[in-house]
């Protein structure tokens, strides 16, 4: 596959995950996918943690900052914004609207990812939700990031 294809193909998958349509995967990931990040395999897998995001986050969005592609590899920046209305992960809903960032390399063969890995800023996530707070001493430290 060409470079540009699999951007595309990644856009696609990006795309049919704001628009919560997990059947358009079936055509954009392998039934043996495997997330490395949380730890998840198979296409079940991933529709099942989508799931669990829109219960949580319905007004989940990503969006690509950047995209560079490599071989049989993409790399994107991405920023993931929602509000935490539902239930997620066992933490009750908190109202608050969090951003946070990411960087993924995807791999694609013959047409459909078949891994992911990510690199979040969960610390910021749970801090924005309030499930963390700073220490006294962080506090000191670290004086712009409190709000």
């Amino acid at each position: 596959m060409s470079l540009e294809k699999n951007k595309a193909i990644i856009r696609s998958f990006i795309e049919a995950v704001n628009k919560q349509n997990l059947a358009s995967l079936d055509d954009l990931m392998a039934p043996d996918f495997v997330e490395h990040t949380v730890q998840l395999q198979g296409l079940e897998g991933a529709k099942q943690f989508l799931t669990s995001i829109y219960k949580g986050f319905p007004d989940w969005h990503e969006t690509i900052e950047d995209i560079i592609a490599e071989g049989d590899k993409v790399w994107t920046r991405a920023k993931y914004t929602g509000t935490h209305t539902g239930e997620y992960r066992g933490l009750t809903p908190t109202g608050k609207k969090i951003t946070i960032t990411g960087v993924n390399i995807w791999r694609i063969v013959d047409g459909k990812v078949v891994e992911r890995e990510s690199v979040r800023d969960l610390l910021d996530f749970l801090k924005q939700l309030g499930v963390i707070e700073y220490t006294e001493k962080a506090k000191k430290l670290f004086p712009e990031d409190v709000t």
